[in-house]
């Protein structure tokens, strides 16, 4: 679908996006002229979900001054997504004396690997739809810096992609850490822009801990490893994050936390998530998807959203991020994938006769 910005925009009958449901045609001809001090535009903010209608929030902000100037919606997008209303103050807490959580799958029967990972932006920068090139270079550089002092078990090295050599490039893509151009999504938000320029992967020695330079954050700070040890590797991305912290100062706001690109990630910034195989679950949806609601949890595919299960392998994630702490998130993940893994253990012991679907 094209769009040229000048006129409102017409949304599909099956375009369930968050864009769609609130942008109404009086609150357009409010916004469409509105320009932050950045220069960037509300008909940017809207492009994404605009020209791709299977979004589902389709909104991008620029800078932390969009959620200000396109509050009329960003705030309306926020409180649907997030249940976050604009009276609502975010906390973060990252004490793990709060934590009270064990490996949910101490024999490896059922989790394959987790991952948690928390999206960073740069202060007094604009965000990857509105910087130009030199700021995301000087974001590029600043961080390269900070991840090249990191020491003992987050000690690694940091790749460019601009003159990335091939064999580098081979590995990275075989391990599944090279983020790659072309996301439809990012792209029509303005966020592939000036690729592969400004941008890079950090890994440690025992590919554990990484960090994503300008993609759709300025920085993703992801902490992974095999298996079910939620607590080891929420404890490593604390060590990782507060390390780069003293060197990278992170844009954050009062009522909304650390500030992303979307929405969704607004608050915590974190996704904490298992690669877990769940064989008989996956034929019973109701029981897979009442579960998942019951403890605030979202189900992909194993190669993120959009995509399908392999094996009875999922990716269940945390859905909730604003308004709630980091400890809270992490701790909702492991009550949810003992509720998973023990409904599976209850489906085993009988005959399921329903047939698969999408979930």
């Amino acid at each position: 679908m094209s769009w040229d910005g000048s006129s409102f925009p017409e949304f599909n009958a099956d375009c369930t996006s968050l864009l769609a449901r609130y942008l109404s045609r009086q609150m357009y001809d409010r916004l469409k002229d509105k320009t932050t001090k950045n220069g960037y535009k509300f008909l940017q903010a809207i492009n994404s979900g605009v020209i791709n209608q299977d979004s589902q929030i389709g909104v991008y902000a620029g800078d932390a001054e969009s959620y200000d100037l396109f509050s009329p919606l960003l705030d309306l997008v926020i409180e649907d997504y997030h249940g976050f209303s604009k009276d609502d103050r975010h906390r973060s807490d990252f004490d793990l004396s709060r934590l009270s959580i064990s490996n949910p799958d101490p024999d490896g029967e059922f989790i394959v690997s987790t991952r948690i990972r928390v999206g960073r932006n740069v202060a007094d920068i604009p965000l990857g739809a509105a910087m130009n090139s030199s700021q995301r270079c000087s974001v590029e550089t600043l961080v390269a810096n900070s991840v090249r002092d990191l020491k003992g078990e987050l000690a690694g090295t940091y790749y460019p992609l601009k003159g990335m050599d091939d064999g580098v490039q081979r590995q990275l893509i075989k391990d599944h850490f090279l983020f790659k151009d072309g996301d439809r999504f990012l792209a029509a938000a303005g966020l592939n822009r000036h690729w592969p320029e400004g941008r890079g992967i950090f890994h440690n020695q025992e590919k554990t801990f990484l960090v994503w330079v300008n993609e759709e954050d300025q920085l993703r700070i992801i902490s992974m490893q095999q298996g079910g040890d939620i607590q080891a590797v929420f404890e490593r991305l604390l060590t990782g994050v507060h390390a780069i912290a003293e060197t990278v100062p992170y844009l954050y706001d009062r009522r909304l936390g650390y500030l992303t690109s979307c929405p969704s990630n607004l608050g915590t910034a974190m996704r904490a998530s298992v690669h877990i195989r769940l064989p008989k679950l996956a034929l019973d949806l109701p029981a897979f998807n009442l579960v998942a609601e019951e403890h605030h949890l979202q189900i992909r595919g194993v190669h993120g959203e959009h995509s399908s299960s392999e094996d009875g392998v999922f990716d269940i994630s945390n859905t909730r991020r604003l308004g709630i702490t980091e400890i809270d998130c992490v701790q909702e993940l492991y009550q949810g994938v003992v509720a998973l893994i023990n409904k599976e253990k209850q489906i085993s012991t009988g005959p399921v006769d329903k047939t698969p679907g999408p979930v």
